[in-house]
């Protein structure tokens, strides 16, 4: 036996261990070593959270939206109470440095402040007198158990896109997290009971594939979100419609960031620096292309290279930290065999972080900022999403070039200009096939009230996530016609009915 502390599952307001009796190590990226082991789940374990989410849905669905409302709103409470313990677990199995890891809470938080104003989102719309005797009126209504599968990058805020909307919204919820970094969907849980969920709204699975089929499988699973990568975001999307349910399906990117010559230079490096090499580069709203439009690049690169190569590195539980590990060591070996790759396809490197020591964290999973320079799309740096701390600088002639190229893209996640030409952003908003776009703003994140979500391979599926698209993707719209006679019946119809 494991003298490592155990990641279970919560089922029905209790913890439980899985049933298969096999495990995985969850491990501290900096330090290169395991810090945890989490249960690996299996069907039968899918099973009872299902049933446990199930018994609970007729309750809760029929309990008021303000009772529910009141409940997140002690929730919402306790999460700023813990805001801390929540980024040290992040820092811990994540690896990114705890000030970014206190954003990610924040930006958490934020969904449940929207998500208890749901007695206002769930009004539906009433017409008097649609035909004579007879009114209308529409309402919107659970869908029933409902479950997400969230990434290792976000595994705080993420889950936060998801139940805190689908369970005001009045279904019960199932949680599946990554294996990689699982702990705070446990203090999730233990806040939500505390906040006084009734059991059986609100489970979480632990596990890998085996659970993810699972729950796609389950005939009382009405809806699937998901955050991912394109290939398992399209194999979700493909399994989940296939069996019947409503899917959202988040996945990969290619964010492209345009410098036009005009742009304010240095705040287009600040900008760069940031949302390149923030959470070493594993977010799927990163910039990984600079498009340095003119005479731009012959601006950028210089700045880019000193930035690059003076980025700390380090744990991020340490203060000076600018920049974690990667999550896995299998992650810092498919990076720096993609950096390899770029140097062979003829890409110049300007700044290496292969081989990246942190001083007394040897084992760690580290990869310095790397820098490629007249970096061209048919070299597989731009192709793949590399989801790591790599910039490619790209350049191009015009900003009509710009467009074409990053409208040529298999992504369309997120996007951003940098100029001081409001006819030139105007023009690129209009024009940019991208989910979101920002201008002079780096990572154009939609806030709570919005709605996140991007086009072509970077999700599948009708809803974007959270905000109002969330509101209508857990709930269903019921259209109500009702007459009260009082007077004698006019007889059978057979026509088609017309209003007078």
């Amino acid at each position: 036996m494991s003298d490592l502390d155990t990641i279970t599952h919560f089922i029905n307001g209790a913890k439980v261990d899985t049933t298969s009796g096999h495990y995985a190590d969850v491990f501290n990226p900096a330090l290169g070593e395991p810090c945890a082991r989490v249960a690996l789940g299996t069907a039968d374990d899918v099973n009872a959270a299902v049933a446990a989410a199930a018994a609970a849905f007729p309750a809760w669905s029929a309990t008021p939206p303000l009772t529910r409302a009141r409940v997140l709103f002690k929730y919402l409470q306790l999460c700023q109470q813990h805001t801390d313990e929540f980024a040290a677990m992040l820092t811990r199995e994540h690896g990114k440095t705890f000030s970014d890891a206190q954003g990610e809470v924040a930006r958490g938080i934020e969904m449940i402040e929207f998500a208890v104003g749901i007695p206002q989102l769930l009004k539906g719309e009433f017409t008097d007198q649609i035909s004579r005797g007879i009114d209308a009126w529409s309402m919107r209504q659970a869908l029933g158990v409902v479950a997400g599968i969230t990434p290792f990058n976000f595994p705080v805020m993420v889950p936060m896109w998801m139940f805190p909307m689908a369970i005001a919204c009045g279904n019960t919820f199932i949680l599946k997290p990554s294996e990689r970094d699982p702990s705070a969907s446990l203090l999730h849980a233990r806040l939500l009971t505390e906040a006084g969920l009734p059991n059986g709204v609100f489970n979480v699975i632990q596990g890998d594939k085996v659970t993810v089929d699972a729950l796609l499988d389950h005939q009382d699973v009405q809806a699937i979100s998901f955050v991912g990568s394109t290939p398992i975001a399209e194999y979700i999307y493909a399994r989940g419609t296939a069996n019947g349910k409503r899917v959202q399906a988040l996945g990969g990117a290619k964010n492209h960031m345009v410098v036009m010559p005009d742009a304010d230079m240095d705040m287009a490096v600040d900008a760069l620096i940031g949302a390149a090499f923030g959470s070493a580069g594993e977010r799927c709203m990163a910039i990984s292309v600079v498009v340095a439009v003119g005479d731009s690049g012959d601006k950028l690169i210089g700045a880019l290279g000193k930035r690059t190569a003076a980025l700390k590195i380090g744990d991020g539980m340490a203060q000076a930290s600018e920049m974690g590990p990667v999550i896995t060591a299998a992650a810092k070996h498919r990076i720096e065999k993609l950096i390899g790759e770029g140097v062979e396809q003829g890409a110049t490197l300007v700044v290496d972080g292969r081989d990246c020591k942190v001083a007394d964290r040897a084992n760690g999973f580290f990869v310095g900022g790397t820098l490629f320079d007249h970096v061209t799309p048919d070299m597989t740096i731009y192709k793949e999403e590399i989801f790591g701390p790599v910039l490619c600088v790209v350049r191009a002639p015009d900003v009509a070039t710009a467009v074409n190229l990053i409208n040529a893209n298999e992504y369309g996640n997120g996007v951003a200009i940098y100029t001081r030409d409001g006819g030139t952003a105007r023009e690129f908003v209009r024009q940019i096939q991208v989910g979101m776009v920002g201008v002079n703003v780096p990572l154009p994140v939609p806030m709570a009230f919005n709605s996140f979500g991007g086009w072509k391979k970077s999700l599948f599926g009708d809803h974007h996530a959270y905000g109002p698209e969330g509101v209508r993707f857990y709930t269903r719209h019921k259209a109500v016609m009702q007459r009260w006679p009082n007077t004698a019946s006019a007889g059978v119809e057979f026509a088609f009915p017309q209003h007078k």
